[in-house]
């Protein structure tokens, strides 16, 4: 184990211990490194989650909300403080990324490139998964890039995933085991799932992957220390070198400052962005990473459906499975497929249930009341299905994170977001609408709902790419014109695809935490 950190500079400070700065702390600390993780929001330990759909809102509360701009991004939905971050609280569904998810421009003339292919973290995928352990079946989800067979076999499918199932069926679509990030036999000293599908409550018996139960044990076993309730306002700069010298902070509500050799901003998007708009470059007129106006451009989403069915006669076990369900569909990835609309879409079937959501379809029918309210709630208690129809979004200059003109409790300049879902992905949408109809009318449902299009999974922001000019960041995350400072996590993302963020996250971080490693000497 490695000696205590010297607070007084540690070698690496990482701002956020979610998803990506997790997995980068795991590796520095094991490389001896002395590693202080920031976290802005409160301590968690798994022993101290709750199942409950309060709980479950309680993990994505955060002390200082991000008013928004014309469309909502989600941030409510996907936002999270406190030990393990927006991670924490993840549905766990982990697809991988597509080769032609990397080079959307040279082979469509559409969106932007990524500095790297499928191939650069085709290793990182499988070595995350074995790390992890990823739930699925790689020859039944025949979509799947090439990669490592899933160290565990699929998730739960009870009546309600195969009931839907037979829609697709019928359409002459293909289903397979949703991949995911939980445990479905008892592995690297965790739990199996009891498939109570209280996912998004923190997981307390440990089943899914997140930061709790994977990588910030390692890191702390290897000596890496976190503080929580720090929340970062800037970057603290070397007037005459191109590198950062620490980060300047607020603690409850005195202004501190902390020094690193190394920095990593992997915060939530909107607070990696809010970090570098508020950090002047020392002698100009822009912030860290801005020369050419990218810091907070090109905010993405995925645009979503949410389709509701009821089946009648059947108890389908509704209640049974994870919140993040239990098959997939992706027959629709191409990207100029026979739809509407450039990109490519998912569909994540048969979400468990829950009393809040039977609750609020039983609000859905306020002309019914009385005897016939009652009736149909117990209908629909055991005969409510569902499922999420996902899409692409395009990196569009307009969409961006900017400063607000507003300040936090603190007196640092806040942000807001200005976002519209794109012209393709709502071309998208209107496929998955009238495909989710017509395949839960087939699978037996007379009763089908949608929602409003919502957003999940916010990315963009400090993108990477070739050069400065084109992004913020190069490909293993170092900011454009800084030494010594990376970023880590969605806000990488120079493209979206339609497959949830969180898994491509972990494979980023891990290979930037690997070349950090191999060349330290050259960046501090």
């Amino acid at each position: 184990m490695s000696e205590a950190v010297n607070m007084d500079k540690p070698e690496v400070l990482i701002v956020g211990g979610g998803a990506a700065g997790s997995v980068f702390a795991a590796h520095l600390a094991q490389q001896d490194r002395s590693v202080v993780i920031f976290e802005a929001g409160d301590e968690r330990k798994k022993e101290e989650l709750y199942s409950s759909q309060v709980w479950a809102r309680r993990l994505k509360n955060v002390e200082q909300p991000t008013p928004f701009i014309a469309d909502d991004p989600g941030l409510r939905l996907n936002r999270g403080e406190g030990t393990g971050g927006t991670a924490l609280h993840h549905y766990a569904i982990w697809p991988r990324y597509h080769p032609e998810d990397f080079f959307e421009h040279s082979q469509y003339g559409k969106a932007m490139d990524w500095p790297i292919g499928y191939e650069d973290l085709r290793l990182h995928y499988d070595r995350i998964q074995k790390e992890v352990g990823i739930a699925g079946d790689a020859v039944a989800e025949k979509w799947r890039p090439q990669g490592e067979p899933y160290p565990l076999p699929p998730v739960l499918l009870s009546e309600h995933g195969r009931t839907i199932a037979r829609g697709f069926e019928k359409l002459d679509m293909h289903t397979a085991p949703l991949p995911m990030a939980v445990l479905t036999r008892p592995y690297n000293g965790r739990d199996a799932c009891l498939w109570d599908g209280w996912c998004d409550a923190g997981c307390p018996t440990g089943a899914l992957a997140n930061p709790l139960v994977t990588y910030l044990p390692i890191a702390t076993k290897a000596g890496a220390q976190i503080k929580t309730n720090v929340r970062v306002s800037k970057l603290i700069i070397d007037n005459t070198t191109e590198k950062v010298l620490g980060v300047e902070y607020f603690e409850n509500g005195e202004r501190k400052e902390q020094y690193a050799d190394l920095v990593i901003l992997s915060a939530f998007v909107v607070e990696n962005v809010r970090i570098l708009l508020n950090s002047r470059m020392p002698g100009t007129d822009y912030s860290v990473g801005n020369k050419h106006d990218l810091v907070g451009r090109y905010l993405m989403t995925h645009p979503s459906l949410l389709f509701t069915a009821l089946f009648e006669g059947e108890d389908i076990q509704n209640y049974l499975g994870t919140t993040g369900g239990q098959l997939l569909c992706q027959d629709a990835y191409d990207k100029i497929g026979k739809h509407k609309g450039f990109g490519s879409r998912q569909w994540n079937i048969a979400m468990a249930v829950k009393p809040n959501d039977i609750i609020g379809l039983g609000m859905s029918r306020s002309h019914i009341f009385g005897k016939a309210l009652q009736d149909f709630m117990q209908k629909a208690a055991h005969g409510m299905g569902n499922m999420i129809g996902m899409v692409e979004d395009q990196p569009v200059w307009e969409n961006r994170i900017e400063l607000s003109g507003e300040k936090d409790a603190n007196g640092v300049p806040a942000v807001h977001t200005n976002y519209r879902v794109t012209k393709d992905a709502l071309l998208l949408i209107e496929n998955m609408r009238k495909e989710g109809h017509e395949v839960l009318k087939l699978a037996g449902s007379n009763d089908v709902m949608e929602s409003q299009i919502f957003s999940q999974h916010m990315m963009g922001g400090t993108i990477m790419g070739s050069n400065e000019s084109n992004s913020v960041a190069d490909s293993f995350g170092r900011v454009h014109g800084m030494r010594n400072l990376y970023i880590g996590g969605a806000s990488l993302f120079p493209t979206s695809s339609c497959v949830n963020s969180t898994y491509t996250i972990h494979a980023l971080a891990d290979r930037s935490a690997r070349f950090i490693s191999k060349n330290w000497s050259q960046i501090v």
